[in-house]
This record gives structure tokens, sequence and C-alpha cells, in this order.
């Protein structure tokens, strides 16, 4: 019932910040997702017997590899299988299952907020036993791996009913087709006052929700709608597609227009908010105000005590290192840790297994918290309204205080994409060249104070992550981040992001770009992205 398949490694399967994503046609070439998903199972040790956790947001070719990666696992002699009914399994409710079940691992199948269809992406990511995304050293040997691997082990299992709750015997493993939503949902019911929430919903609190026909439709239906009293109406897009309806699914202002426009009407509903195509990131907005996501971060932690599962407080706080400096000053005044980290969930799961960080954030559109070991979209939704509900303030009035009580932290992300991956190679370095002579010298009208490649020190088991992304920091507090995204399918992606800290309440209603115009000069100046890339305006700005 198992067959050995000879196979010629490929050598383009190396993982980045969140697994392995490559467009449709390529994970379609015979054996190349197989060559993959066979050097995650040669990278690891010990699961003979042991449960696998498989789901994904439910693009095209999702349910091919979910048949595909159910086969491979009883082959290679996991014990069980727990899959997604439909292949559907948010990101956040996978790390939950996983660490619920005390599953061994999981396979996550998505490319997140990257479109989906037969010609666009996909993605295979390895979640470990803690339920959060493959360390480094693991994706390193999973890399390796790809390299040299020779044959993948299937089985024969035959079709797998995907949409039959049940449990299954194939090729001597047990498959379990579990509802994807009720772990999940029970577990927030215990982070948050659900009383509360529907008590303000009942008063006639409006909201309306985007699941942009990705994987949160589900959830958003059985949480927001069943649970909390929510109109069905007021979740739109609620049905996942394989192609998201032809749409982004990114929960930005580009991709999520059409909310952000609803919100800024005269009409608008009280809070707005949408996740992306596997669930976990996350949009916030209020009536005719947009959040940032790390301004969300800051405020989420600020006023995270105001739920039940955060009401003894935070144990630290954590960001990406291109995240703004917004939360470090929540966490100064709360008296807790403050960690700032690489990009990439990975990094944050030491922090969280060690008790040493509770709530943690990326400008990228994540927040989470040590509930799971990834970030997740609608847990930050319902935490907003878990506030909202107790403080009964409008979005814009916690706004307004906050930048009050702790300055408002203007930014701003520009993201150059499908550039030539050669030319933002050599833009990089040529900007990491200058480094070293760079403290001192104007800048537009900024006097640079210092400039490095953030290194990171691991202050849990001691690991070294070098050339994490330029940093340039100027005198007065405003800062500048270089990085290439390591997030896209096809060139590269260069994200330029800039900050700047306004703590005078009379400066607060200045529009971003015009707030941040010195340091998008700064930027041009010193990374010449006109010369360098032939780009003379971003992709996108967030």
């Amino acid at each position: 019932m198992i067959r050995t398949v000879p196979v010629t490694a490929f050598q383009d399967q190396k993982p980045g910040t969140s697994g392995l994503r490559k467009k449709v046609p390529v994970f379609q070439t015979p054996g190349y997702t197989e060559a993959f998903i066979q050097s995650i199972f040669d990278s690891l040790d010990g699961f003979q017997g042991q449960t696998l956790v498989i789901g994904g947001d439910g693009r095209f070719y999702n349910r091919d590899v979910i048949q595909t990666a159910i086969a491979m696992a009883a082959a290679n002699g996991f014990g069980r299988v727990l899959v997604g009914q439909g292949g559907i399994l948010s990101t956040p409710a996978a790390s939950h299952m996983i660490r619920k079940h005390q599953a061994f691992g999981g396979l996550i199948l998505s490319a997140s907020h990257n479109p989906g269809g037969p010609t666009e992406d996909f993605g295979i990511k390895y979640n470990i036993s803690n339920g959060g995304p493959a360390p480094e050293k693991i994706t390193e040997a999973i890399y390796a791996r790809t390299q040299v691997i020779d044959r993948y082990m299937i089985a024969k299992t035959g079709e797998i009913n995907l949409d039959k709750l049940g449990k299954f015997e194939a090729a001597g493993m047990t498959i379990e087709v579990v509802d994807p939503v009720a772990d999940y949902a029970e577990l927030m019911e215990t982070l948050f006052d659900f009383d509360a929430i529907r008590a303000l919903v009942k008063d006639g609190f409006q909201i309306a929700f985007d699941a942009m026909h990705a994987v949160t439709g589900p959830y958003a239906r059985e949480i927001l709608v069943k649970r909390l009293g929510v109109d069905p109406a007021c979740v739109l897009n609620a049905t996942p597609l394989e192609d998201f309806g032809g749409h982004h699914p990114d929960p930005n202002l580009v991709h999520a227009k059409a909310l952000y426009d609803l919100m800024m009407g005269p009409d608008a509903p009280d809070f707005g908010a949408a996740s992306d195509g596997d669930g976990d990131r996350n949009l916030i907005i209020g009536r005719g105000v947009f959040v940032t996501p790390s301004d969300s971060l800051a405020m989420l932690a600020a006023n995270a005590h105001l739920a039940p599962g955060y009401s003894d407080g935070l144990k630290g706080i954590a960001r990406s290192m291109p995240t703004s400096g917004a939360a470090d000053r929540v966490a100064a005044k709360l008296g807790v840790e403050m960690h700032e980290t690489p990009t990439g969930w990975k990094f944050f799961g030491n922090l969280l297994d060690a008790g040493r960080c509770t709530i943690c954030g990326e400008e990228s559109a994540g927040t989470g918290s040590d509930h799971v070991r990834e970030k997740d979209g609608l847990w930050a939704v319902l935490l907003w309204l878990n506030i909202l509900a107790v403080r009964r303030q409008s979005v814009m009035e916690i706004v307004q205080d906050h930048w009050t009580e702790y300055g408002r932290t203007y930014y701003s992300r520009h993201d150059y994409e499908a550039i030539d991956t050669g030319q933002a190679n050599q833009l990089v370095a040529a900007l990491e060249s200058k480094l070293d002579n760079l403290a001192g010298l104007q800048a537009a009208s900024l006097t640079i104070e210092k400039a490095d490649n953030f290194t990171y020190h691991d202050p849990v088991d001691g690991s070294v992550s070098r050339n994490q992304g330029i940093r340039i920091f100027f005198e007065g507090g405003a800062r500048l981040v270089f990085r290439l995204s390591g997030t896209g399918t096809s060139g590269a992606t260069l994200r330029v992001y800039m900050e700047r800290h306004e703590p005078d309440p009379a400066r607060h209603g200045e529009e971003t770009q015009k707030a941040l115009a010195p340091v998008i000069e700064a930027a041009e100046m010193l990374a010449e992205i006109l010369k360098w890339t032939g780009r003379d305006a971003p992709t996108v700005i967030t």
C-alpha cells in the first residue's frame, strides 16, 4: 500500500517567513508538492504514530494537496490526521487545534493574503507542536533536504471525503474530518466577555465585517452572528471561494477599499473590520478613522485588561522590528517587558512559550496573544469589540484618548512589488555599504542619529538572527526601515517603513503622508529607489 517514488530535487523550495509560496502551476509540476512535503517529514524526528493537523484557507488546489498530504502522512508513519471539514482551517484555528489535541505538528496550506486561483498563489507551511510556525533551524533543515531529495513516499488511501464529518481508517492511519470552527469558537468564549459584546450589539451598535470570500467567513458566522447576535447581513463576503471572488484577500486600504469607503461615509457603521485569506491578519476601522496595525497593537495592549482572558495584566509585549514604537510606550507605562523581533511570527514563539510576553503584533496587520502561536485576525476583532463594550466609547474616541496619553506615532509602509530581484539586492547592498558612515549626516531636513542592519538575539534560547532589515534612526525619534520581503511569489518586494512620533496633541490631525514627508524624502535620498528600480512611486501605500 506504500509506494516509494523517485523524484528529482527542485532547487527553488526555500521557505520564506511563512513557508513555501509559489504559483499554483509550479506546485502542479509533477513531484513538486510531494518533494516539499517529503522534505518536511524527512527533517523531523519522532512522529511515528503521532497526530498531524492539516487544513488550509480554501484557495484553489487546497483540496488536491490535502489528499496528497494525507496519503504521504500515512506512508511516513503518522498515526492520525485531523483535517478541517471541506479542507478549511484558519491558521489560528490550526494552531489551537495542534495545541488542544497535542498534535506533533501541522501542515497549513495557504499563501495568506496573496491572490488565489488556477494561475495565482499557493503555499505550504509547517507548524510545530506548540502550534507556531517552524523556527529557522527547522526551515533551514527542510530547505537543505529539498536540495538533495531523490524520492517521496505515498500510500494508497483513496479519495477521502473531506466534506463529511467523521473518522476513517486508511493505510493503517486514522483520518478525522473535524468541524474547523467549534474548538476555536469555544476558545474565544473563554477569553472575551461575550455577554458584554451581546449587550453592545443589542443596544444598536453596528458592525461590518468583511471576510473577503476567505477562510474566516464560517468563523464570523458562528461567532459574530450565532453567538453575539450580529445581523447576518453585516458579515460580508462570507463564503470561502477558491479564487476569493477574483479579489486580493489582503485586509488593507487598497484591497478592502469598499469597507473603507463604507466606514468613511455618512451612514457608516460603528465598527468595521476585515480578515485575510487564512484568517491571521486584521483590518480595524472605526467610523471616520482607520486604525493602523501598529496603533492597534498599542491600543489593544493598553486596554487588554478589560477582557476576562487578560484581566490579570500582561507579562510583556512583543513587536516585529518594522512595527512602529507605539507599543513600546505602552509597555513602559505598564512596566512590562518590550521585545523587538525580526519579521515572522515564528520569532514570537519562544517569548510566548517562556511567558515573556502576552500580546504581540506586526505592522503587516497581524496581532495575537499567548492563546495560540499564530497571529489571529478574528481574535483582534473580538478584543476590540470587548474594549468597546466595556468603555462604551467610539473607536475615534478611544484612538484620540490613546494619542493624547501616549502621543501619536505617524506610520506608513511603502511597498515596491515585483521588482527585479537583482536590482532589489543591489539597492540593499548599496545602502548597507553606507551604514557605518551615516551618523551625523543630513537627509532631507532630518539628521541621522545612527544606522544598522538589525540583528536579533533571542533572550530565551540565545539564537542569533542577522541581516533582518536596515534601520535608520533620526534625531527627534523618526525612523526608516528597508527590508526585502519573503512573502511574494514573483520578483522581489521592497518594503520601506516610515515613522515619526508626535507628542503634541495639537498636531495629531495631520494627514499621514504629509506628516511623514521629511522621512519619505529621506528614504529616496538614502536608498535611491528610482535609480535602482526605475520606480518613482510605490505599488501600495498602507
